[in-house]
């Protein structure tokens, strides 16, 4: 194994929850010293939007996801009510506004980075941004719709940027 400070990330999933972990993994990987570079694409992009708190949590399909509350008296924030919430509901008008407003209240409430700041942190720590050229037509975005400080490329370039590292995570 190469022994180098070199990673990649691919982040492939666009919704607010979904934000988090590329962010978070890149931020701690530069703070031990190595190089990062993320890859958005397909619904990854959306994390690189001018404003990703307009971006919402999917609670549909997502039977891992816990439901605690994150106010009330403590017995009640200690019931996950996720698996005791049915598929069906999560469709009913609003559900995701509810779910993504509990997420921002619970991220506020336990002392965790927004995630634009953990973004931003990322950009100021030099995690280098590509965004796949290809989605990004595909998509009919234009390179104004994203924040400044970010690469545009395909998969050829993050070939290029993985084929010197010896760390890559898929997400």
């Amino acid at each position: 194994m190469a022994d180098n400070n070199k990673m990649t990330i691919i982040a492939t999933k666009g919704t607010y929850d979904w934000g988090y972990p590329p962010f978070i993994l890149a931020s701690t990987a530069v703070a031990m010293d190595k190089e990062v570079t993320i890859f958005f694409t397909f619904y990854g992009l959306n994390l690189l939007l001018k404003d990703p708190e307009k971006l919402k949590v999917t609670p549909v399909g997502n039977p891992a996801m816990p439901m605690k509350m994150p106010f009330g008296p403590k017995w009640l924030k200690q019931i996950d009510f996720g698996p005791k919430i049915p598929n069906v509901l999560w469709n009913i008008p609003g559900a995701e506004s509810l779910v993504t407003w509990m997420m921002k209240k619970t991220i506020a409430n336990c002392g965790v980075a927004k995630l634009v700041e953990l973004r931003d942190m990322c950009q100021e720590f030099d995690v280098k941004f590509i965004a796949c050229q290809m989605t990004v037509d595909l998509f009919g975005y234009s390179e104004d719709d994203f924040i400044d400080g970010i690469e545009f490329g395909g998969a050829a370039t993050y070939f290029d940027e993985a084929s010197t590292g010896d760390h890559h995570l898929y997400m």
